[in-house]
């Protein structure tokens, strides 16, 4: 890399930090971490465990976005310094040093970013992802599988933990529905930018003749809702069914009637689990992602009578293609809203998701503040 080109990088993470300074308010920062120390030391704060507990969590997050400012900002310093010697003199070790620095900030500015950017109010939350085959058989049902995949590959890659609530295979291969439960911070926040139809195009391998084929497969995102959420639910409109479970490929086939599945009869929403062992557990996790599903109905239900009053114009969340993966005749993966696209199909599909879930969250905030 040319000194010319790591100084105009440096250029700019140097605005961009200028810019998380700015949007931080730092001194508010540091003032509502010493309001909440001091509430943590007065007599009587585990009296209400939850309460407790939730003010610590919310008090870390604080100290974390303070504390990764500042290593953010110290690294920029370092390397500010590391180009000034560099440019008193020719030094390969330390250019080479600089360059692997400079990498190393960049992505971590980008993460940081990311986070900065979830700010709605279900953002930091676990999230409950669907996965639904669309017309065309073992051809869907294998890009189903693809991307339950994919998910699980870019979770991992985060340090997400990933609980299979629901499975049903496919007929020859892949499967006919899913349901996960991603549990990290920002879970929602950022797989809601997945929310949508998803297209594959490539020469089937279930195809003897070797014709391509396009398929197609809906993904849903919904926050898993904590306690402090009512949602009215009555067991009159609920109807419950118990059935045999068994994991992905029928592995851990039980021979009790352990999974529960619950249909909510004013929507015909329905939800199941079968990822735990016991009835009664799998009985709160369906009834929990149920939940879940009517207060993102009643969410999309707002939002569409308010596009309406204004006149704006609405893609239809579940029906939208929001992202194609082309593998014929080229290789080429392109989100519809944000236009980002790679030429590197198989990073993508092997879980690297992050470039296009930043475009994603940069192109919501440019919608929401287009001035």
């Amino acid at each position: 890399m040319e000194i010319s080109a790591i100084r105009s990088a440096m250029s700019d993470i140097n605005a961009k930090i200028k810019q998380f300074r700015g949007s931080l308010d730092l001194d508010g920062l540091n003032e509502q971490i010493s309001i909440n120390e001091a509430k943590m030391a007065e007599p009587g704060f585990w009296d209400d465990n939850v309460k407790a507990q939730e003010l610590i969590d919310a008090n870390n997050e604080l100290k974390e976005k303070h504390d990764s400012f500042y290593k953010l900002s110290q690294q920029a310093d370092d390397l500010t310094v590391s180009l000034e010697l560099l440019d008193e003199g020719d030094d390969p070790e330390l250019q080479a040093e600089t360059e692997a620095g400079l990498a190393k900030l960049q992505h971590e500015m980008q993460d940081y970013e990311m986070n900065l950017l979830l700010s709605g109010e279900y953002d930091a939350n676990n999230a409950i992802l669907e996965i639904h085959p669309g017309a065309g058989g073992t051809e869907a049902q294998d890009w189903g599988s693809m991307l339950l995949r994919m998910y699980q590959r870019w979770a991992s890659n985060r340090g997400f933990t990933v609980e299979v609530a629901d499975y049903l295979a496919g007929d020859e291969a892949g499967l006919k529905s899913v349901t996960l439960i991603i549990k990290g911070t920002n879970a929602y926040g950022l797989l809601r930018s997945e929310k949508g139809v998803h297209r594959l195009v490539r020469i089937s391998p279930f195809d003897a003749a070797g014709r391509r084929h396009t398929s197609f497969a809906s993904v849903d995102v919904m926050p898993e809702l904590d306690k402090s959420i009512n949602i009215d639910l009555s067991w009159d409109d609920i109807k419950m069914e118990v059935f045999r479970s068994s994991g992905a490929g029928g592995q851990h086939i039980n021979k009790t009637s352990s999974a529960v599945r619950l249909i909510h009869i004013p929507t015909g929403i329905v939800t199941s689990s079968q990822a735990e062992r016991s009835q009664f557990q799998n009985k709160a996790t369906a009834l929990s992602m149920l939940k879940a599903k009517l207060y993102q109905r009643e969410l999309e239900a707002q939002a569409q009578k308010e596009a309406e009053i204004k006149g704006d114009q609405m893609d239809n969340g579940f029906g939208s293609q929001i992202r194609s993966y082309v593998f014929h005749p080229y290789t080429m993966v392109k989100d519809h809203r944000t236009n980002y696209e790679t030429g590197n199909g198989q990073a993508v599909m092997d879980g690297d998701l992050d470039p296009f879930i930043y475009a994603y969250l940069q192109w919501q905030l440019a919608a929401k503040n287009p001035d």
